[in-house]
């Protein structure tokens, strides 16, 4: 068999542990918040997630694929001898996957996009130095991943507290859902809309302005509003008889009271915050004899309500999510292994050419079967231990990650989804108050983000050693 002909079934195999790896660790980030809330069960995780992931590496994948190839590391600096090219975006791979799979084992959610830029530094800086790199254009990538996580937690700590102020802390949440939800429906359905639409069409040779889309897109949101409005006209609040209670509505007025002071405990200060908290904590106490003393408990309050009905927009919600992980992050699988096969077939290093649809089957096919067959292990720190979940939490995180994703792939930018979805959480978090957190989660996340990109730029020197010792 001929040398380069081994490479390529070689960089295949490579390139689909590495998209094994992504599916178990960075589709579970995506996919954490609907599980962690019971949205959605991992089996239709991985249907929903099969099916958006291909769509999304399918219609944007190849702008930021263009990016991972050739934005990072100068490569006419290796045009006299392209094979160390090659083995060099093998060894990036191959440390990559090997970093992810390490993470997901200790059930750390990592980012894949700073492993395979860490690793692609790491062999830049071995084989040219500082000039090999393009680090103005590492600087921009960095900053990205500095402002992702707080831009998605800005947007999903708004988010949150508009559905707390505006559901959770009225007289009844149920009616306020039925008024408030259209127009979430709308503004979610707008944006995949114009993130498909707008230039993410040219596969199909279908492109339209950014006006058009925009009309289009705002058509397509009013639709899908109207829908909702009529399906929520069924919603009614309905509450648990009791057994043995006379008056089961006054559990419910606890509970409502309850929201109301939470609110008044958020938006104060000083005396007036610790009062509202010894209020609250005498309120449980009170709700706790009552319901020991009726043996009752209000299994379908409103809140329980609200929250199925959010169960159906976070499945949207998820959907947007996958769809932007697979526009963003599948590059970070199909990019190396594209640049190999360019290299090899031509000789000459050019990436100009269009992604091949086999690559971005093969990174969309291993991503799936990674987060089928591994992914429950970061979805489990995702979705329960930054903070608790439910559907309402959930569509905030989702969502505001989703915006920044989809923002980040227009621009051809390889965000972190990871750090976009974290962010999210922690912003939903901090929207319900510090205590809300587990902190010591966090720290165990961010310490891996820390460590990240030495340890694959390390990696990634010492397997491309090992290379050139086999193929040079």
């Amino acid at each position: 068999m001929e040398v380069d002909t081994l490479l390529k079934f070689i960089t295949i195999a490579i390139g689909f542990y590495m998209a094994w790896n992504i599916g178990a660790n960075d589709v579970s980030n995506a996919m954490g918040t609907s599980v962690g809330s019971k949205a959605l069960s991992l089996k239709k995780a991985v249907i929903l997630a099969a099916i958006l992931e291909f769509t999304g590496a399918f219609f944007l994948g190849s702008r930021v694929s263009v990016t991972i190839q050739s934005g990072i590391i100068h490569s006419n600096l290796f045009e006299a001898d392209p094979m160390i090219f090659v083995l060099g975006m093998m060894s990036s791979l191959i440390s990559t996957g090997i970093w992810l799979h390490l993470a997901s084992f200790f059930k750390l959610p990592v980012s894949t996009t700073h492993a395979i830029i860490g690793a692609l530094v790491g062999f830049g800086l071995l084989i040219g130095g500082f000039l090999a790199i393009n680090w103005m254009h590492v600087f921009f990538i960095t900053a990205s991943w500095l402002i992702s996580p707080v831009i998605s937690g800005f947007i999903s700590y708004i988010i949150f507290t508009i559905l707390q102020r505006k559901i959770f802390f009225t007289i009844n949440p149920v009616e306020s859902t039925k008024k408030i939800v259209p127009y979430f429906v709308f503004c979610a359905f707008f944006v995949f809309s114009l993130s498909l639409i707008f230039q993410g069409l040219s596969n199909l040779h279908l492109n339209l302005s950014f006006s058009s889309a925009v009309v289009v897109s705002f058509i397509i949101g009013l639709i899908a509003s109207f829908i909702s409005k009529l399906l929520l006209k069924r919603v009614k609040s309905t509450h648990s008889s009791p057994q043995r209670c006379a008056n089961p509505q006054l559990l419910v007025n606890i509970e409502k009271a309850s929201k109301h002071l939470q609110r008044t405990q958020l938006n104060s200060c000083g005396n007036t915050c610790e009062k509202s908290k010894k209020i609250l904590s005498e309120l449980k106490e009170l709700k706790k004899t009552i319901e020991e003393e009726t043996k009752f408990s209000p299994i379908a309050t409103e809140y329980t309500v609200v929250e199925k009905t959010f169960v159906h927009l976070q499945l949207f919600s998820a959907a947007l999510v996958a769809f932007a992980h697979g526009a963003n992050d599948v590059a970070n699988a199909i990019g190396p292994v594209s640049a190999v096969f360019q290299v090899l077939r031509t000789k000459v290093i050019n990436f100009q050419a269009q992604i091949s649809t086999w690559v971005l089957l093969l990174g969309s096919l291993g991503i799936v079967i990674g987060l089928a067959t591994w992914g429950w292990r970061v979805i489990e720190t995702i979705g329960k231990k930054i903070t608790e979940l439910t559907p309402t939490r959930g569509f905030s995180a989702e969502f505001g990650a989703a915006i920044t994703i989809l923002f980040a792939s227009k621009l051809g930018l390889p965000i972190s989804t990871t750090h976009a979805l974290v962010g999210g959480v922690l912003g939903v978090g901090i929207a319900r108050g510090l205590a809300a957190l587990n902190l010591r989660t966090l720290r165990d996340i961010v310490f891996s983000w820390i460590i990240t990109i030495p340890i694959c730029a390390i990696l990634s020197i010492f397997i491309f050693f090992l290379l050139k010792l086999l193929f040079l």
